[in-house]
């Protein structure tokens, strides 16, 4: 629920981060103690503290990291968060270091409000803050220039599952490794990459991680 003007006019938007790391959630709270209108009241380290502190706290804002290290990840908060969808339920924006096709969409369809880098000067997180609250959405420049790029050109496109067999092959692991990390068999491994290759019009796992990473479909 976005606040009316008359309420941003005389309460500053309050923010909860949410980072998994102490000194990233040190900087972003000494960056915002000093933008006017904006006030953090709530650090989160992971995804369940998060959601839980979303519910008790009731912040205008959740800045929201994707890659938390452990339990559930950023889009699993997001979509906790908006799904409650209550009265004064606050609006999430995504502040990440990832800016793959992947993670955008995974982020607005979890319902964010918003997608931002961390490499974005200081104004634009303000501003970005301040829009969620009032209800708009917000894109980092350089990521709304490629969504419309890749509107205006057709990518191949992968499911999550074969996004992470993916994953897992630029990261050099063997077929046997990645059918381990994934708790399936080598044969259904195999299927994956076959469709893989297929969709990305390559013929080997070379080509296939670079064309990925080319469509940024990979970090």
């Amino acid at each position: 629920m976005s606040r009316s003007a008359a309420e941003s006019a005389h309460t500053p938007v309050s923010v909860l981060l949410c980072d998994d790391h102490d000194v990233v959630r040190a900087g972003l709270l000494a960056l915002l103690s000093g933008a006017p209108g904006i006030e953090v009241i709530g650090e989160a380290g992971s995804g369940e503290e998060a959601v839980a502190l979303a519910v008790s706290l009731r912040p205008d804002v959740v800045l929201m990291d994707l890659g938390l290290g452990s339990g559930i990840d950023g889009v699993e908060a997001t979509r906790r968060i908006a799904r409650a969808d209550t009265p004064g339920s606050p609006r999430v924006l995504v502040l990440t270091d990832y800016d793959t096709d992947a993670d955008i969409a995974r982020a607005f369809e979890a319902g964010a409000a918003g997608h931002l880098l961390k490499a974005e000067p200081p104004e634009e997180l303000f501003a970005a803050i301040r829009a969620a609250a009032a209800g708009r959405s917000t894109l980092a420049a350089p990521v709304a220039h490629h969504v419309l790029a890749q509107m205006r050109s057709p990518r191949p496109t992968l499911s999550d599952r074969e996004l992470h067999v993916l994953g897992r092959l630029a990261r050099g692991l063997s077929i046997r490794e990645i059918a381990r990390a994934l708790s399936t068999s080598e044969a259904t491994i195999k299927t994956d990459l076959a469709r893989i290759y297929d969709k990305l019009g390559v013929a080997g796992r070379t080509a296939a991680v670079s064309v990925a990473r080319d469509q940024r479909l990979l970090p």
